[in-house]
């Protein structure tokens, strides 16, 4: 019999394949799970935030334009690729193997793709991406070492696939694609429910009020009291944290549909212990550097603010890139200013007013970005829709009245 890796009896090869297959699978299940969950939290306790560090973040990859293909969330095709090398060790045939070897070589190449964008663009790695990454390669090395090696060469074992077989499994991808594309469909539609939820949930929330010390450093200003508009919010946010990041992103859009009515006001905390002490995390070198240069001129808070995060990557990655963003904005001596130091100290300590929300830290401010909206705390981030619904409830009850809940139901702006 010529060699192969799953028609040789029950093997040591046939059972690695089988495990591969299973690891990609399990895997892509769990990417799934965590691509609605992050995109679609029916609560507002489930919001994800950044408590492991800025490279290893498995929200980024949930919220990038490659997370789905066409509403189809892409460990759909994870899953389904697993699933044929799992049953390929368990109803061995050469048709199947071969077919499952062509499979293999494509899928290896939307791995490698994924993996360079991942690294090159993200510049983070989803740890549950990583395992099928992982396992992938697994699988495709046992088909090279182990499927039909002496019948020819290379394009003969990876370019020799069941056409029939192949069909067969576009029709199963087709309408198990369609399937996920229609419960995609649905979670969004049931967006409307599910921020009535997360309204009503927001109200349950205790009241914990505003840190004694709210930082002059205002992302969006629509009044001189910062407690004047209708909403307004505490954000203690690193720069270097990627779920800040998409909250900014939120913010750049949201502060434009409820212009004159939204304070932010940026606390700074930086999860680094350069500058940071009320938690112990050191998980975003270059933190406190950002974070005194954006607080050295008030003046230019704003611009340095927008540039950093518009340069997110850079920004992390590269020292030098920062150094020159302070020369730039004349604020690299200024950051050395006791007073500067102090200032943000001052600001960063406001994280130990809080009672503690984890048994792992003593404070209630333990990771970013955490919301003060309203004297409410909201830990995480949330999708669009839901904080856009949180925000007109704030603004109707400033306009209705405390009784407006009693009637309530989320107005959707236009085009949205």
């Amino acid at each position: 019999m010529k060699q192969s890796l799953t028609s040789e009896g029950v093997t040591w090869k046939r059972i690695l394949s089988f495990i591969s297959g299973a690891g990609m699978a399990a895997a892509s299940a769990l990417t799934v799970q965590h691509f609605f969950l992050a995109n679609y939290p029916e609560s507002i306790f489930e919001g994800s935030f950044c408590d492991i560090n800025a490279f290893f973040n498995c929200d980024s990859s949930a919220f990038s334009s490659l997370s789905q293909l066409m509403g189809v969330p892409i460990g759909v095709f994870g899953f389904i690729v697993g699933a044929l090398v799992m049953m390929g060790a368990l109803f061995p045939s050469k048709k199947f193997e071969l077919t499952n070897s062509f499979i293999s070589l494509a899928n290896m190449v939307g791995v490698v793709f994924l993996f360079l964008y991942s690294i090159l663009v993200n510049q983070t790695l989803c740890l549950l991406c990583l395992g099928y990454y992982v396992f992938s390669l697994l699988s495709f090395c046992l088909f090279v070492a182990f499927s039909f090696k002496k019948d020819n060469g290379f394009l003969s074992r990876f370019f020799n696939p069941s056409f029939k077989m192949l069909v067969t499994f576009a029709v199963i991808s087709f309408m198990v694609s369609f399937g996920m594309f229609e419960y995609h469909e649905v979670r969004k539609e049931a967006q409307e429910a599910a921020a009535i939820k997360v309204v009503t949930q927001f109200y349950e929330l205790p009241v914990k009020g505003n840190p004694s010390f709210i930082s002059p450093y205002w992302t969006v200003r629509s009044t001189e009291e910062f407690e004047e508009a209708p909403i307004h919010i505490v954000e203690y946010g690193d720069y270097l944290c990627s779920d800040c990041l998409y909250l900014e992103q939120q913010f750049s859009q949201l502060k434009e549909e409820f212009s004159g009515k939204i304070n932010v006001a940026f606390q700074f905390f930086p999860l680094e212990g350069k500058c940071n002490s009320v938690v112990d995390k050191d998980i975003h070198p270059g933190s406190c550097e950002l974070t005194y240069y954006a607080a050295a001129d008030p003046s230019q808070f704003t611009a340095i603010h927008d540039e950093i995060f518009a340069n997110f990557n850079l920004a992390r990655t590269s020292p030098e890139w920062r150094e020159e963003l302070a020369l730039r904005y004349g604020v690299y001596e200024l950051a050395q200013d006791p007073s500067v130091r102090e200032m943000v100290d001052i600001i960063v300590n406001t994280g130990r007013e809080y009672e503690k929300t984890s048994d792992r830290y003593d404070y209630g401010i333990r990771s970013t970005p955490t919301m003060i909206i309203n004297g409410r705390m909201v830990i995480g981030t949330l999708t669009l829709e839901q904080m856009r619904a949180i925000f007109q409830a704030l603004v109707d009850e400033q306009e209705k009245g405390k009784n407006f809940m009693e009637h309530w139901v989320p107005i959707k702006l236009p085009g949205k």
